[in-house]
C-alpha cells in the first residue's frame, strides 16, 4: 500500500460546507425516521419526531381546587358579616376535598378556612362565593386535541408529565443516530492490559463514545483492528452496513501505515482530507458504503476537536436539532499565545475570576494532553488571519464550565507542589462548589502573575542566595509587597531524584558534570532552578558543562517521570515525587513552600475555606503520607507586607 498524502487542506468553514454539501447532494443526510417509545424518564431526551396532541382533556372533569364545601353560588350572594347565611349540608353545600369532582349543579368552592360555623347538617358562611371560584373546569390546563409537543422538541422531565396528563402514553421520536467507532493502530492494548514498553492504552474510543451519547446517539464499539488495509477495510464495511455514521479512530495522517484515506476511496470518496485546524489537521471527511465518514487523528485533543466540529452537527442533523452555540466572554490573557498562521487554532484555557477581572490561562497544548481536555475551563480560537494572542489583550472564551463555577475556582499560578493536588481534591470535598485549579509555570512566573492580578494565590520556593531566605526577598523585590502576605503550605525536601539503587552514585551537584551522567531540569523561574543554579555557582560550575541542563519539566512529577522511563540519570526535585515513582532519593536542602495572597484576598471567604482545608489534620496526615514534608508551619501566616 503506498504512502499517503493530504489531498487538501481546507479552510475549516469551507471543509465544513464541502462535507455537508456532499452529503446532502448524495440524500445520505437528513432527519432519521421516529420510534414509537413509551412515554417514561427514558425519553428524557429524545427528539419528538412529529408534533404531540392532547387525547384527554386535563383536568377531564370540574374539580374541587381546594378542601371545602361546594356550593351553588347563587345561594350565598346575601351572605356578608352582618347578616351571615347558614347552608345546608347535602342540599345547598356539600362537604369536598381537593381534586373532588364538583357535584352536578354545583358551580363554586368555598375553603374550609372561611367557614365561620360548621355543624353536623350545616355550614355557616359570611362571604358570599364567584361562580367558578375555587374550581378547575374541564379543559383548564390542556384541552384534548391541543398541541402538547411540537415536532423536533427534546423532551424534558415536565413534557413527560404534560403528556401523560393529556392522555398521551406513547411517543414518536427520533431514532438515534448509531455511531460505529474503530480505533486502529498495532501500538494500541485494552484498557487493564500489562503495558510494554511502546504500548498505548486505546480510550479515545470511549471519549468518543461520550460524546456520541451526550449528544443523542448510540454507541457502536469496534475492536482494535490492527494497522492492516484489508483489515480496516473490512471492520468499516462492517460498520457501514450496521450504522448510520462511521468513525474510524487514527491513520487519518501521512504516514507509512496511515491507510484509513485508502480505505475510503476504495469504498467510497474523500471529500476533505486536511483541514486548516489545529489540533486535527488530518481530518478526513467522506462517504463509506453510502454512510457518512469520519477519520479522526489519534492524539485525544485532536480526536475531540473533530468530533466536536464534525460529529456534533452531523449527528445534529439527523435528530433535526440545532447544535446550540457555547456561551462566551471576554477575558484578558495572561500569556502571549503563538499561533500559526493560515490555520484556525483552537486553545484551551483556565479562566480566573481575580479582583472582577476575568482572565485566561492556555493549558498545555500538545494533542496527546488529554489533562488539557479535564482541566480546561473554555476554549480561545485564533483565527488564520492572527499570528497569535499578545499578553493582556482581549480574547473571546467559549466556557465549558458556567461563569458561577469559574468564579468559585481559586486561581493557583506559579510552583508545582503534590500538596497542591491533595489539596484540591479536600477543598472540593469539605466545600462543595468551591475548587483549587493550578497552572505550573514555576515560583517567579507565580510572583509575576500576582503582579498582573491573574491569579489568587502563587505558589513560591525561591531562595535568597545572599541571605538565604525565602520568598520575602523576592516578594519585596518585584511586588508593591505591603500589600501581600505569605502563608505557609509545607516545608520539603529537595534533593536528587535517581533510579533505584543510585546507579551513578549521585551525592552532590559536582557530580552532575561526570562523564556519563544525563540531568533533567526544571523551568526557568522555577524555585528548583534557582536552588540548581545558586548551588552551581557555589561550585563554580558552568551550567552548559552538565548534560541536559536544557532539557525542562514543569512539574517535579515530570522530573521524576523523566527518571523513572531512563530519559535521564538524575533529576532535583522533591522527596514526594521520588516516592511517588518509587525512586530513590538522594536529600540536598530543607526548603520553604509558601502560598502567596494579597491582603483583600487573605481576609476572603475563599481563602478561609481554603485555611480551613490546610490546618485540618486529614490533610496534613495525607501530605505526611507522601514522604519528605515537615509541617510544623504548614497554615501559618509567617509573612504580612503590611506589619514588616
Amino acid at each position: 500500500m503506498k504512502r499517503n498524502v493530504y489531498l487538501d487542506e481546507a479552510p475549516l468553514d469551507e471543509a465544513v460546507q464541502e462535507f455537508f454539501t456532499a452529503l446532502r447532494g448524495r440524500g445520505v443526510i437528513g432527519a432519521l425516521p421516529g420510534e414509537w417509545i413509551a412515554v417514561d424518564v427514558a425519553a428524557l431526551g429524545r427528539i419528538t419526531a412529529e408534533p404531540v396532541f392532547a387525547k384527554v382533556s386535563s383536568p377531564h372533569y370540574h374539580a374541587c381546587a381546594m378542601d371545602g364545601v361546594a356550593v351553588k353560588s347563587d345561594s350565598t350572594f346575601a351572605a356578608s358579616e352582618r347578616r351571615p347565611v347558614t347552608l345546608k349540608l347535602g342540599e345547598d353545600a356539600i362537604m369536598a376535598d381537593t381534586g373532588d369532582p364538583l357535584p352536578f349543579g354545583f358551580d363554586a368552592v368555598i375553603m374550609v378556612e372561611d367557614l365561620v360555623e360548621t355543624t353536623d347538617d350545616s355550614v355557616t358562611i359570611i362571604a358570599s362565593a364567584k361562580p367558578w371560584q375555587h374550581v378547575r373546569s374541564v379543559g383548564e390546563d390542556i384541552v384534548a386535541t391541543e398541541l402538547v409537543l411540537p415536532e423536533n422538541h427534546a423532551i424534558r422531565a415536565v413534557d413527560i408529565g404534560a403528556m401523560l396528563a393529556a392522555g398521551v402514553t406513547q411517543v414518536q421520536v427520533r431514532r438515534r443516530p448509531r455511531v460505529a467507532i474503530i480505533p486502529t493502530g498495532d501500538e494500541l492494548v485494552a484498557p487493564g492490559s500489562r503495558l510494554q514498553a511502546g504500548d498505548i492504552v486505546e480510550f479515545n474510543s470511549r471519549i468518543i463514545g461520550g460524546f456520541v451519547s451526550e449528544w443523542g446517539g448510540e454507541v457502536v464499539f469496534h475492536d482494535i483492528v490492527r494497522d492492516d488495509f484489508d483489515a480496516i477495510t473490512q471492520a468499516v464495511r462492517q460498520a457501514a452496513a450496521e450504522s448510520d455514521i462511521v468513525i474510524v479512530n487514527a491513520g487519518s495522517s501521512a504516514g507509512s501505515e496511515d491507510y484509513t484515506s485508502a480505505v475510503v476511496e476504495r469504498l467510497g470518496e474523500v471529500i476533505v482530507h486536511g483541514v486548516a485546524i489545529k489540533p486535527g489537521k488530518p481530518t478526513i471527511l467522506g462517504l463509506a458504503e453510502g454512510r457518512p465518514f469520519i477519520g479522526v487523528p489519534g492524539y485525544p485533543v485532536s480526536a475531540a476537536l473533530a468530533c466536536e466540529l464534525f460529529l456534533r452537527p452531523l449527528m445534529a442533523r439527523m435528530l433535526a436539532s440545532p447544535v446550540e452555540p457555547l456561551p462566551q466572554v471576554t477575558a484578558t490573557a495572561t500569556r502571549r499565545i503563538v499561533s500559526t498562521p493560515g490555520v484556525t487554532e483552537f486553545v484551551r484555557v483556565k479562566v480566573g475570576d481575580v479582583g472582577g477581572k476575568l482572565v485566561v490561562t492556555p493549558l498545555p497544548r500538545g494533542a496527546g494532553a488529554i489533562m488539557s481536555l479535564v482541566k480546561a475551563d473554555g476554549i480561545v480560537r485564533v483565527p488564520p488571519s492572527a499570528q497569535g494572542v499578545d499578553e493582556g489583550a482581549q480574547v473571546q472564551v467559549e466556557l465549558l464550565r458556567s461563569l458561577d463555577q469559574i468564579r468559585r475556582t481559586i486561581m493557583a499560578i506559579g510552583s508545582h507542589d503534590l500538596a497542591l493536588d491533595i489539596l484540591s481534591t479536600f477543598l472540593a470535598r469539605d466545600y462543595p462548589g468551591l475548587s483549587l485549579s493550578s497552572a505550573h509555570v514555576g515560583s517567579m512566573g507565580g510572583l509575576l502573575a500576582m503582579r498582573r492580578g491573574e491569579a489568587h494565590i502563587a505558589g513560591t520556593h525561591l531562595i535568597d542566595e545572599e541571605t538565604g531566605e525565602y520568598n520575602v526577598p523576592y516578594v519585596k523585590r518585584l511586588l508593591d509587597w505591603e500589600n501581600y502576605a505569605l502563608v505557609n503550605l509545607v516545608r520539603r525536601e529537595q534533593g536528587f531524584i535517581v533510579p533505584p539503587g543510585n546507579p551513578k552514585n549521585i551525592a552532590g551537584f559536582g557530580d552532575l558534570v561526570r562523564r556519563g551522567v544525563v540531568f533533567v531540569n526544571r523551568q526557568r523561574g522555577a524555585g528548583t532552578r534557582v536552588l540548581l543554579d545558586m548551588e552551581l555557582g557555589k561550585l563554580g560550575i558552568d551550567p552548559d558543562a552538565v548534560r541536559g541542563y536544557s532539557h525542562e519539566e514543569y512539574t517535579h512529577m515530570g522530573v521524576a517521570a523523566s527518571v523513572a522511563n531512563g530519559a535521564a540519570d538524575v533529576g532535583l526535585g522533591i522527596h514526594g515525587a521520588a516516592v511517588a515513582l518509587n525512586l530513590d532519593f538522594v536529600p540536598v536542602s530543607t526548603e520553604q513552600y509558601d502560598l502567596l495572597a494579597t491582603r483583600e484576598f487573605l481576609e476572603s471567604e475563599m481563602m478561609s475555606a481554603l485555611l480551613a482545608v490546610i490546618r485540618s489534620d486529614e490533610f496534613k496526615r495525607a501530605v505526611l503520607a507522601m514522604g519528605g514534608y515537615d509541617l510544623s508551619d504548614t497554615g501559618k501566616v509567617v509573612w504580612q507586607g503590611w506589619a514588616s
